[in-house]
């Protein structure tokens, strides 16, 4: 059997099975597919499949349905992804370019994921320890208390409080806040130390400290990364007729729950480039062994700040659900705050 003819058969084997959510006969292979070759061929074809893992049968006298291997194949085989319509450009477009602010953009981001792939969507917020710092502010609320606002590029909000000395005036935290803005703006975090260096080198001896210490709390507050979120949308498209999980919809759902184990997970997926696919047992959470997750990193000015994905069942239609999650996290890195 040669190997372009056995991965056709395991191509047409996945794409029925999805459409149809049917074991797939040999029968129903000739009939859809051109294969080029007689039925009792295409049945030793799939009899090797099958033999080799990449297929299995789910009880006597049905059809064959693909394995997490032969889902793998199909993914890592794939020739090209389904493109997504004008339309469907268009609309994403417009409605993420709509939203107001951080939290907007993403919530937009989800609802289209679970809109253009009928799965749950998940997008993570960008991380602080990624962000750079788009601008700091020093409002004063307190004789002895300054409230430390602290922007990114990506548009999160975060706000600190640092108790001073008493007697600062508007004229001293200006010029502090103008000089730490003006050598840390854009900064990644690993860059930000020797900037706010330099800023506390510069200023007089007697704001020093006051330097010193909003460098720490700035410093810190993007190093921080128990502030990480995530949004989930689409859980109820799990429950539509035809997502069908062996093991039945509640570990899934328990899963999805557990927030800290998915951000541990799209931790892992975040060092493979472009867009990670996990199958299966792949993804070693118990909850998802059967289901796939496919996501993809977004951001500014060429850096990954976070991701963004779909899971959904096995079963799921690879080429659509990529290009959808590069479609969206490609829109949402050109919208982002700035």
């Amino acid at each position: 059997m040669s190997e372009e003819r056995r991965l056709d058969v395991l191509r047409a084997i996945v794409e029925d099975y999805v459409h149809t959510r049917e074991p797939v006969g040999s029968r129903m292979l000739t009939e859809r597919h051109r294969l080029g070759v007689s039925p009792a061929t295409v049945r030793n074809d799939m009899a090797a499949l099958e033999e080799a893992g990449y297929i299995a049968q789910p009880h006597t006298s049905a059809g064959r349905i693909p394995t997490d291997k032969g889902y793998r194949l199909f993914v890592d085989r794939l020739a090209e992804v389904k493109p997504l319509t004008a339309p469907q450009k268009r609309a994403i477009e417009t409605f993420l370019s709509d939203s107001v602010d951080l939290d907007d953009v993403m919530t937009r981001a989800g609802r289209l994921i679970a809109q253009l792939t009928g799965q749950v969507a998940v997008v993570q917020y960008p991380s602080l320890r990624r962000s750079g710092l788009r601008h700091l502010e020093l409002v004063p609320t307190g004789e002895n208390r300054l409230l430390v606002v602290v922007i990114t590029d990506t548009g999160r909000v975060e706000q600190r409080f640092l108790e001073v000395a008493a007697g600062l005036d508007d004229g001293t935290l200006g010029e502090l806040r103008a000089r730490l803005n003006a050598a840390a703006a854009g900064k990644r975090l690993g860059q930000l130390d020797a900037a706010f260096e330099r800023v506390a080198d510069a200023v007089p001896a007697e704001h020093r400290p006051l330097a010193v210490a909003v460098a720490e709390l700035v410093t810190e507050t993007l190093g921080q990364e128990s502030e990480e979120r995530i949004v989930l949308a689409g859980q109820a498209n799990l429950a539509r007729a035809g997502m069908r999980f062996e093991q039945g919809l509640s570990p899934v759902l328990e899963a999805l729950e557990e927030q800290v184990v998915l951000l541990g997970l799209l931790t892992e997926m975040a060092v493979e480039a472009g867009v990670s696919v996990r199958i299966g047992h792949e993804n070693r959470l118990e909850g998802l062994t059967e289901a796939s997750v496919v996501t993809t990193g977004y951001g500014t000015d060429g850096d990954t700040v976070a991701l963004l994905g779909s899971i959904g069942p096995t079963r799921m239609d690879y080429p659509g659900t990529i290009a959808a999650v590069r479609a969206v996290a490609r829109y949402l890195s050109r919208v982002l705050p700035t």
